[in-house]
């Protein structure tokens, strides 16, 4: 769970990361930043899914 956690804080990161890129116009930077946002907010999600959901 704290692996989903953290993952999800390295996801609002780089959605706030890629924000500021966009407005400097700094367009290799938003790939990379949307990118990463997209992937560690993926993963974080699902983590916290598979890992919060109980056994049956």
């Amino acid at each position: 769970m704290a692996l989903g956690i953290t993952m999800l804080f390295v996801a609002i990161l780089c959605g706030i990361a890629t924000i500021r890129e966009i407005k400097r116009r700094n367009f290799f930077a938003v790939g990379f930043a949307g990118i990463s946002f997209l992937v560690f907010g993926w993963f974080s999600i699902m983590t916290i899914f598979i890992s919060g959901a109980p056994e049956v």
